[in-house]
């Protein structure tokens, strides 16, 4: 095995192509100006510029086809959201439903989102950190490619505001117990229900389709909520 080879970077994701709708294209491609925001490896992002408020910043990574992050921005108007994905269905999908909505506290990202808030989220910036139903990786030689790991926690209390929150929701009981441990093994994440208590839903979390479809079929679908005391 090459030198290159065995340092090459794990991804947590899988990179989906395929033809995209009229209206998919029109959002990515058109409407990008106004939602996207275009990433470098050396420029962190000044959120004052981007939202021109100050309100508090919730960040989603991999939020699919968008529909709970776009019900989430509706519904909070207050709060500025920045959703990260790489799928393109998705990321088209968002901004062409978010446009019709004349959303104005909500822009998205298109890349990978590790490399994202390493290079271009500010220490200490984020108020709120959401991740739901990630790909859990069931296999176990796959277990490896799961995002939530002790290396990503590190990353994520630096970018996460003291008494920032954490939310995750997984339909996987087997990573469920992986994230629980994981988080409440760290010294920086206290959970808010108590330990090693999954919480009740929040109510500003909506249903999706596919997790409505999962409760009929008697699915269960486990959330996390974690604060940030950076070891307070």
């Amino acid at each position: 095995m090459s030198e290159a080879k065995s340092h090459r970077k794990i991804q947590s994701f899988v990179k989906r192509s395929g033809r995209l709708s009229k209206a998919q294209s029109l959002g990515l491609n058109d409407l990008w100006s106004d939602f996207g925001i275009e990433v470098n490896e050396k420029k962190v992002i000044n959120f004052d510029e981007v939202f021109a408020n100050q309100n508090d910043i919730t960040l989603e990574v991999g939020f699919g086809n968008g529909d709970s992050l776009l019900e989430m921005a509706i519904k909070q108007p207050d709060q500025n959201f920045i959703g990260i994905e790489v799928y393109e269905a998705g990321v088209g999908r968002i901004i062409n439903e978010a446009s019709k909505q004349n959303i104005s506290n909500l822009m998205i990202i298109k890349d990978d989102a590790v490399e994202v808030m390493t290079n271009n989220i500010a220490d200490d910036s984020i108020s709120h950190f959401q991740l739901f139903f990630p790909d859990p990786w069931h296999k176990k030689r796959h277990h490896k490619r799961r995002i939530v790991q002790t290396s990503f926690l590190d990353l994520l209390s630096r970018k996460l505001k003291i008494d920032g929150t954490v939310h995750i929701a997984t339909d996987w009981e087997n990573y469920a117990e992986h994230i629980m441990e994981t988080l409440e093994m760290h010294h920086h994440f206290k959970n808010l229900a108590g330990d090693h208590i999954y919480s009740e839903r929040p109510k500003d979390r909506p249903l999706t389709k596919f997790e409505n479809r999962g409760h009929r079929l008697g699915h269960g679908v486990w959330d996390l909520l974690f604060k940030n005391t950076k070891g307070g």
